[in-house]
């Protein structure tokens, strides 16, 4: 990314620390300001991701990014034996931890406190690793992505679902005008942090997306990258392999 963006502006926190303080904020009401700022349509994504990742017919997943682990819970549909769904947000884990254990899966899918640029876990450890709207959250992309490919087994599946700029009018005008006014209203609104949903549209906007994200990718070693946009091109699926 060309310009480190933050969420507290004002903070001299590295944005390791601010994204965990901001993510912990919000913690309780995510899920909801989630379906609200993407009308529903994040479901439908992440449904997308599982059917890529449960072609792959893995025994372990590792769910970066977690979160509030909708991701990791979808995942075990694919049958996979282990599942561990890592985040830098204790209050966030928290959240996954309670639907986790809603809904019996607890011998399943681990809640992990983690980092995604230094991962606790050996190398080739995981058949798949996912990450569902937080690469950008990264504060060393290359970094973190260098730690996936270490802990991914050879032929294992990486799969990324991140937002991303639409190219095409008028799409590209309604991204910009929604992402700018209207996201960090509706955050405000719901969450009390306009700084965090400020920083979530500023961050997708940054981003290298598309193209540039797939050179990425391959630098660091991954092959078979493949890029799916969605939605007019307000997100994007990544596939590559070890």
């Amino acid at each position: 990314m060309a310009k480190k963006i933050t969420p507290y502006k004002e903070s001299e926190l590295g944005k390791k620390v601010q994204v965990r303080q901001m993510f912990d904020t919000i913690s309780e009401r995510y899920d909801g300001l989630n379906r609200v700022i993407s009308f529903g349509i994040d479901v439908k994504w992440r449904k997308k991701v599982v059917k890529l990742v449960a072609a792959a017919e893995p025994d372990t997943i590792l769910d970066i990014a977690t979160g509030t682990g909708d991701l990791a819970i979808q995942m075990a549909s694919t049958g996979a034996k282990r599942i561990v769904g890592l985040d830098i947000s204790p209050g966030m884990l928290e959240v996954g931890k309670k639907k986790v254990s809603s809904r019996s899966l607890n011998e399943t899918v681990e809640m992990v406190v983690g980092d995604s640029e230094d991962l606790p876990f050996e190398a080739d450890s995981f058949d798949a690793v996912t990450v569902a709207f937080g690469v950008r959250n990264f504060e060393d992309l290359e970094k973190g992505l260098s730690e996936i490919y270490r802990v991914l087994k050879p032929g294992g599946t990486f799969v990324v679902l991140e937002t991303s700029v639409p190219t095409k009018a008028p799409y590209l005008q309604g991204y910009r005008a929604y992402t700018k006014y209207l996201l960090p209203a509706i955050g405000k609104l719901l969450s009390r942090d306009r700084d965090a949903y400020a920083y979530l549209s500023e961050s997708a906007a940054a981003f290298p997306h598309g193209q540039a994200f797939n050179n990425i990718l391959e630098k660091i070693g991954f092959i078979g990258v493949e890029n799916k946009p969605q939605t007019f091109g307000v997100a994007s699926i990544y596939v590559a392999t070890k």
